[in-house]
């Protein structure tokens, strides 16, 4: 029994019913004017729901009274964009005023019925209001109560629940809202995913100087060179927090421009820091680099990070050759160092994959593995 009667004490379920009696405000001022053509407010529905503004109004309503409080209620709130959304429109509005009508007879006529009932049955002679001939009076009707309050219930909850369906369904989004909400999706995922990976780059990065300055220092036993080791390891933290602070402004700030990522014409920056962890670089570099879209360049940049990261953390300090090449057809990144004792089969890091998945998204192609007794990655990526 308190299942059955808890749709009572939701105030959805009122807010839907005073939803249906709006439309009902049209149709009493018309029968004011002419009440032998009841239809009139109808008719004028059509043209009125062929407007795109009505499409916008008419969700903002459904959403405030028919699903009040839920997140993704499944109703657009946007403008007509075509006719396949001014007819679903339509259909709506004649719904809704269909429903409007049921609803406000039964409002009316039901709790009558269920009065002159017991006016019966109490043994009074009924009004004959709701009935086309008087009834005699008689205990027996006195059973037939709760019939009309169990259709007044089912109109009151039902009708409510039948427009909030019909509301998804005509008001819902369309094929093209439909296709740009799940853009809209992806692109905040592949937005999720960059933030990961920039993060796994720079702190992972910063980490590993850090692990491999402080190991250095401690073996070395020479002051100079903890010196050189603390300073580095200074410059690598600084580094990472611009970069840490950058990626949660982003967070904070969706629409924030990604131009203040670090490009390949920062290199320096991270060939510095390799070798002031003790790792022989050599470097070469070859075209215009600092004339690289920007994609390519931010990208590029966490490519060769991300290298040396893994140079740096399985390898340590040893000779690294690093080669730059902007020709006409793209940009090819090639790191190499010694194969490091025991290790001989394919990659299979976290740090690896972002390199391969980073390299695809921009058309290009990555390889890393063992190559003539030294670890290669070797990255090509286009230009466009």
């Amino acid at each position: 029994m308190a299942r059955f009667l808890r749709p009572l004490l939701r105030g959805t379920t009122y807010t839907r019913l005073l939803h249906l009696w709006v439309p009902m405000l049209l149709q009493s001022v018309w029968m004011f004017v002419d009440m032998s053509k009841p239809w009139v407010p109808a008719l004028v529905l059509v043209p009125v729901g062929l407007l795109p503004a009505v499409r916008m109004g008419e969700g903002v309503q459904a959403r405030l009274l028919l699903t009040p409080g839920q997140e993704d209620p499944g109703i657009s709130v946007t403008p007509s964009a075509n006719w396949r959304d001014r007819i679903r429109t339509v259909l709506w509005l004649e719904l809704r005023m269909f429903l409007g009508w049921v609803t406000s007879a039964a409002s009316v006529w039901l709790p009558l019925i269920a009065v002159e009932l017991a006016r019966c049955g109490w043994g009074h002679t009924p009004s004959g209001m709701p009935w086309p001939a008087r009834l005699e009076p008689h205990p027996a009707y006195a059973l037939l109560i709760p019939l009309p309050l169990l259709a007044l219930y089912a109109v009151v909850v039902g009708l409510g629940a039948l427009a909030t369906v019909c509301a998804r369904r005509l008001l819902g989004p369309s094929a093209a809202e439909r296709l740009a909400a799940l853009e809209e999706r992806t692109e905040q995922l592949l937005e999720r995913t960059r933030i990961a990976r920039e993060l796994h780059d720079s702190i992972g990065h910063a980490l590993t100087v850090a692990v491999v300055q402080a190991g250095a220092a401690r073996a070395a036993g020479d002051p100079e060179f903890t010196e050189r080791a603390l300073d580095a390891i200074e410059e690598t933290g600084r580094a990472a927090l611009k970069d840490l602070e950058r990626v949660l402004g982003v967070l904070r700030e969706s629409e924030r421009p990604v131009s203040s990522r670090p490009t390949l014409a920062e290199a320096d920056r991270l060939l510095e820091s390799a070798r002031a962890s003790g790792a022989e670089v050599d470097a070469e570099v070859t075209g215009a680099v600092d004339a690289l879209s920007g994609p390519v360049s931010r990208e590029g940049y966490r490519i060769l990070q991300e290298a040396l990261t893994n140079v740096l953390r399985h390898a340590g300090s040893v000779p690294v050759q690093v080669r730059l090449a902007v020709v006409a057809g793209g940009l090819t990144l090639e790191v190499r160092n010694p194969l490091p004792a025991g290790m001989s089969g394919a990659g299979r890091g976290s740090g690896l994959r972002g390199i391969r998945e980073r390299a695809a998204l921009l058309g290009g192609s990555a390889r890393t593995g063992p190559v003539e007794g030294h670890w290669r990655v070797r990255v090509e990526l286009p230009l466009d």
